[in-house]
Parts: C-alpha cells; structure tokens; sequence
C-alpha cells in the first residue's frame, strides 16, 4: 500500500487526496499549519487552515482563497480524510491528522507543550506515523517554565526603567510578540511597538484575543514622552537607526537560541531571554512518546542527532528534508 504522505520537491503530499501540507512551492490545495512565512507561502490555488489562523495568513498573502476547518473536526478530502489539532506554536496553530484506510499519519508543524495562556495548548494525536519538527532537537535545549521568564524580563525592564534607559525587546512578529505582551506586567509602564508587530496585534486583538494596550511606534513618536518604556521589536530592528532612535537602552532577544553561549554576544544583544515557540528536548520526547507513533520522520533542526536518539530508543526513524526555516530566521525582516 502507498505511504498515506509522500515527500517531494514541492512539499509533503497526500496523494490520496491531492493536497499537500505547508507546501514551499505553489500547489492547486494546500493545508496550513500555521501563519509564519516558511509555512503559509503565496501562490497555492487555495488554503485550508484553522479558523484562528485564518486572518493573519489573509493579512500576510492578501486576497487568497482560503477555508477553515475548526479544531477536531473531520473532513473528506478525496480519499483521505483530514483534522486539525492544537500545536501550541502560536494562535490558531495546528497539527494536521490525515487518515487512509485505516492508516493515520500526522504532521506535527510548528509546536510547543508549555501552555503559554494565549495560544490553544498542544494536544497530542495518536497515529501511526508522526512527522515532528526537532528545531532543538539537542539536550542542551530545555526551557525554564514560562513564568520564571516573564520574572527575568520584568525584572530587567523595571532595572532599566530605575536607570533612566529604554528597553528594547526583540521578538518575532507573530506568535512571540503576543506571548511576551501576555505574559509580562503590562501595567509597570508603557509598551511601544514596531509597526510590524503592531500590525499583527490588531489582527489577533479583533479574533478576541486578550493583549495589553501598546503604542504603534511612528516616525512622530517622542521617546521623551514614554520614559522607560518597554519597546517590542522584529530581531532584524535592533541594532539600526528605527531602534537608536530611542536614545539610551539595552538590547533584549527573547529566543530559544540564547540557550547556547556565544549567540547573544555575536547578536550583540545586552542581556537573552531563553523563551522559544518551540518544544525543547523534553518536550519532543514527551509529545512523540503521546502519540504512540512506531514510525517518526523528523524535519528541520537536529535532524541528524535526533533521528539517531530516537532510533536508539526503538523507533523506526527517517528525517524529511524541508524548506521550513524554524526560529532561526523567522519574520527577522518585516
């Protein structure tokens, strides 16, 4: 029997029902995980997503043709039949489950399973086959629970503030701008944000989604008039005239890579928030244990180390070359 997903040149496909998930070159149908730029791109015939998910992939790739398809709901798709699950990346994130006869494979996207209290939680799927992304797919990745982080950015925040210097916070646009904009007291001062992440706010503030208030960052904006604010910036900002425009600072980066020593010296950042969008070391191991896959394909990151691990735990283990990009380079430029 065919493989209920294949891999190639454009993408993961689904042969028995003609659409492939997160495809990097243009397809007639497409499923979406989720709505960073390495998973929704332009140019697919049509788009089917999560209904959260929905408005900021149409922000992001304009007048497309999309549909959505609610959390666990079952849909026929040719001979497949196709469900979207919570993966915990960002808002409206998902897991596709597709099954064939009998056989169901998942593809995991983007995810994470620390609860982050804006996002909807990773659930795990049982399957048969799952596809997991390993970004930090090495023990050396292991995140301290998400309000010990928020303490640590408050803490430098209010420090800044008591020094009479500006704090700015790079963050990706979508998905860990809103997480930090959730999680740190909001109240300690004002918040100012790049045009970029703003934008992205809106969107996910008119679905209803709980974000303190924040002040869009213009060419007219006075940082006189916001002392000791806190500033939430795209990584690729910092370090350029838009951000010393602020006068005195310190450079925050908020990212699972400041886990490793060298990275915030070599970004030139002031101090690193190890806070990632993505499953550390345990928490792979945990979801794919959940699933109870005895066959896991593993895609951008560690690929090489984790496949070994997990063959070396008793699973059958493959790695799935992809265009996915993870939180490297993630919305860096926008």
């Amino acid at each position: 029997m065919a493989p209920v997903l294949s891999f190639t040149e454009r993408g993961i496909h689904c042969p028995a029902g003609g659409f492939h998930i997160d495809p990097w070159r243009p397809v007639e149908r497409a499923v979406i995980t989720h709505g960073h730029s390495d998973h929704a791109r332009p140019g697919h015939g049509s788009y089917l997503c999560t209904p959260e998910a929905a408005p900021v992939i149409r922000h992001r790739l304009g007048g497309i043709r999309i549909e959505t398809l609610r959390y666990g709901e079952p849909r026929r798709i040719g001979e497949a039949t196709v469900s979207l699950h919570p993966a915990g990346h960002l808002p409206g994130s998902a897991q596709v489950r597709v099954e064939v006869a009998g056989e169901v494979w998942v593809v995991s996207g983007d995810y994470k399973t620390e609860a982050d209290g804006l996002c909807e939680p990773f659930e795990p799927v049982r399957c048969h086959t799952f596809i997991s992304e390993c970004t930090f797919g090495l023990p050396v990745f292991r995140w301290a629970p998400q309000s010990e982080v928020m303490a640590e950015i408050d803490t430098w925040w209010a420090e800044n503030r008591a020094a009479g210097r500006m704090s700015i916070l790079g963050a990706y646009s979508l998905g860990k701008a809103q997480r930090l904009l959730a999680g740190i007291d909001g109240s300690a001062g004002p918040i100012l944000t790049h045009g970029a992440v703003e934008a992205t706010n809106e969107v996910l503030r008119a679905q209803g989604y709980d974000l303190p208030a924040t002040i869009r960052v213009t060419p007219e904006t006075q940082p006189k008039d916001h002392p000791g604010a806190l500033v939430i910036a795209p990584p690729a900002a910092l370090g350029t005239p838009w951000a010393r425009r602020f006068g005195p600072s310190s450079a925050g980066f908020a990212s699972g890579w400041m886990r490793l020593r060298g990275v915030r010296r070599r970004r030139g950042m002031d101090r690193g928030f190890v806070l990632s969008d993505h499953a550390d070391w345990d928490g792979l191991n945990t979801a794919i244990r959940a699933t109870g896959a005895e066959r896991v394909f593993v895609t951008h990151g560690y690929t090489s180390v984790f496949r070994r691990w997990l063959e070396d735990q008793g699973y059958d283990a493959g790695i799935v070359e992809t265009e996915f990009a993870g939180e490297e380079t993630e919305e860096t430029a926008e």
